[in-house]
């Protein structure tokens, strides 16, 4: 079984829109009616870049596992808001739960499980027409069951 790059990107969505308590869109900015907050600044953007495939156990199903590219920008009115909100971002994906080592916010992706998270790169700050954007990457490791 494959792992579906919407579907985890979708799952990180949801995850980062209840972590930040701000609005995420998916390739594009949100709309006024996105939830929780509209297209209010701060917001984040989430971008799926492509994953490789079959990295999984070498006695398993080559497909069972994924390493999933995304990016998350940041976009604020001030260089300061728009890091502050990656701040927010980083912990979203990052933070764990004390002594347990599992992730404090859950990526639910139906018919798989995220097993690991990482970020992947930071571009940092840049500004077009006074929009302040903080540019991160981060790597989902995927897991499907065998079938």
């Amino acid at each position: 079984m494959s792992v579906s790059g919407r579907q985890v990107a979708l799952a990180v969505q949801t995850m980062l829109q209840t972590a930040t308590a701000r609005s995420c869109g998916y390739g594009t900015a949100p709309t006024s009616t996105s939830q929780p907050t509209g297209n209010t600044i701060p917001y984040s953007v989430l971008y799926e870049l492509g994953q490789t495939s079959g990295i999984g156990p070498s006695l398993g199903d080559s497909d069972a596992d994924a390493r999933v590219l995304l990016q998350v920008s940041s976009v604020g009115t001030t260089a300061e808001q728009a890091s502050l909100h990656a701040d927010k971002v980083r912990q979203a994906f990052l933070a764990r739960v004390p002594g347990s080592g599992l992730f404090l916010n859950p990526i639910s992706v139906v018919g798989a499980t995220v097993i690991g998270r990482e970020l992947d790169r930071e571009d940092g700050t840049s500004v077009v027409s006074s929009t302040y954007t903080y540019v991160q990457r981060f790597v989902l490791t995927v897991s499907t069951p065998n079938s």
